[in-house]
């Protein structure tokens, strides 16, 4: 499983973020290569990231029907 985080800079729910996945991963016993990423405004357009932080799974976005968040 490959698991890529986006988020702005200064994003205030990094470390939350990380302390989420790595508890979920390990209560579930699942193995992934997860990655963080820090993008800029126009990254985050070009990636077609619509808020901070937006998570994907095997490319996909984890909340698709979600509604944008602040970039």
């Amino acid at each position: 499983m490959k698991i890529e985080c986006f988020m702005s800079e200064g994003c205030g729910s990094y470390h939350q973020l990380r302390e989420n996945i790595n508890k979920a991963l390990s209560e579930q016993g699942v193995q992934a290569d997860v990655s963080y990423h820090t993008v800029s405004y126009d990254e985050a357009m070009q990636l077609g990231i619509k808020g901070s932080p937006t998570i994907r799974i095997n490319g996909k976005d984890f909340d698709e029907g979600g509604s944008p968040g602040m970039l």
